[in-house]
């Protein structure tokens, strides 16, 4: 899949503002500081498309961007805060809890996991609470560039196990690096086969 067109196309906080228009929608989470903004962007081309930001939790809203006018891309708030009140954490947790459950054009989530450490207790929890609500994911490893491919492939494996603990089937995994484009193609290309699939 080739990106040639990716727009703006409205942010909301429930499900009710979302942009009127009915497209597939694949949507990119992570906890905070994961790189989601910068895949984003790496995706599509467009170094400015998603805010990214230095300070962990920027994206406080569900972000609409429409790509070559035939889906959306979903950017959705981080999880796992550590530096905001017990109050807002609850505030963004009930927006993306909003939108997870409630999207009906909601067609793949991608969940975005640091590649440098092990998939930790707060990414465990979020995606059994996926597989509780039957909502289909793929987790995407991101900073893939920091570490070596062996180290990589070692790393992958040791999650592998920790999520074999409580899945029977694991789901898809690709690896990515917005610093040097790493899965920029293989990522587009397993959209494009998920959005095929609808086709049929």
């Amino acid at each position: 899949m080739k990106i040639s067109k990716a727009q703006f196309a409205g942010s909301s906080t429930r499900i009710s503002q979302k942009p009127s228009r009915k497209l597939p929608e694949l949507a990119f989470i992570g906890r905070s500081n994961v790189g989601k903004s910068s895949l984003i962007n790496m995706l599509t081309g467009n170094g400015t498309l998603a805010k990214t930001s230095s300070t962990p939790g920027k994206t406080r809203l569900v972000n609409h961007f429409l790509i070559n006018d035939n889906w959306y891309l979903v950017d959705l708030p981080g999880y796992g805060y550590a530096k905001m009140s017990i109050d807002g954490r609850k505030k963004l947790a009930s927006v993306i809890r909003d939108y997870l459950s409630n999207s009906e054009e909601l067609v793949l989530l991608f969940v975005l996991v640091d590649s440098r450490h092990d998939i930790g207790k707060i990414d465990l929890d979020f995606i059994n609470e996926l597989g509780e609500n039957q909502i289909p994911f793929t987790i995407i490893f991101t900073k893939c560039d920091k570490i070596g491919s062996n180290v990589l492939k070692a790393q992958v494996e040791k999650d592998k196990q920790i999520l074999s603990e409580t899945w029977e089937e694991l789901p898809d995994m690709l690896t990515s690096s917005a610093e040097n484009r790493l899965g920029k193609e293989e990522i587009l290309d397993y959209i494009e086969g998920v959005l095929k699939k609808l086709d049929h």
